[in-house]
């Protein structure tokens, strides 16, 4: 929203007078217009990879079977990885796993943690 803001600013000339002739003012909208998105984006993945793990704690509560839900969630990343998922990153935070491909910049902005660290979390609980 404060990058927005920016750029409508910028595109009326909402810099005054004075912050033009020092040129300080145009440095700080380019500051929040790059980096504001950037800092959104990386606060929203962490807040859907902290509600991926919620969710498997609740239901690995719910059930009783934190193993179980372990060794399903194996089984859905084995056969995710052999059988191409049809989805596009606007609906991949639906998905159990993460249905999208990439290399390992792809995996460090997805919105899913790793399965390994998932199954690895549920059979913590299970002790």
């Amino acid at each position: 929203m404060i990058a927005r803001m920016a750029e409508w600013a910028a595109l009326f000339g909402g810099l005054r007078r004075d912050e033009r002739e020092e040129g300080g003012g145009a440095l700080g909208f380019i500051f929040l217009v790059v980096l504001a998105p950037l800092a959104a984006m990386l606060i929203q993945l962490a807040i859907s990879r902290a509600r991926e793990y919620q969710a498997d704690a609740s239901g690995a509560q719910l059930s009783h079977a934190p193993r179980s839900l372990a060794s399903a969630l194996e089984k859905i990343g084995a056969v995710s990885g052999r059988i191409p998922l049809s989805a596009g990153p606007a609906t991949a935070h639906l998905w159990i796993v993460n249905p999208l491909r990439g290399n390992w910049l792809a995996r460090l902005f997805s919105t899913h943690p790793p399965i390994e660290e998932r199954v690895r979390r549920l059979r913590a609980m299970a002790y």
